[in-house]
């Protein structure tokens, strides 16, 4: 089964994390599938790079997001839908 979850890297006391599409079996830095966005939260604000695009279609292929994953896509608004114009 495949899991939305972050990936901690950076240095001691300084953390940063990747979100990460990973085999729910594996380690917490183990070899990814893909690697979906971003999460810093020693700035201020707290980053949060997500490619909604592609968490869209992991969820669609049924992998499912760990609760702070969950709560990360509930706190960045979506994109609005780009609008076509017609000449």
């Amino acid at each position: 089964m495949l899991m939305i979850r972050l990936a901690r890297f950076g240095a001691k006391k300084k953390p940063s994390y990747r979100v990460v599409v990973i085999e729910k079996d594996r380690a917490r830095n183990g070899r990814s599938v893909e690697v979906v966005g971003y999460y810093k939260p020693q700035t201020k604000p707290a980053t949060i790079q997500l490619d909604q695009e592609r968490i869209a279609h992991w969820l669609k292929s049924g992998a499912k997001p760990s609760d702070t994953v969950a709560r990360l896509l509930k706190a960045q608004p979506e994109p609005a839908p780009a609008t076509e114009s017609v000449n």
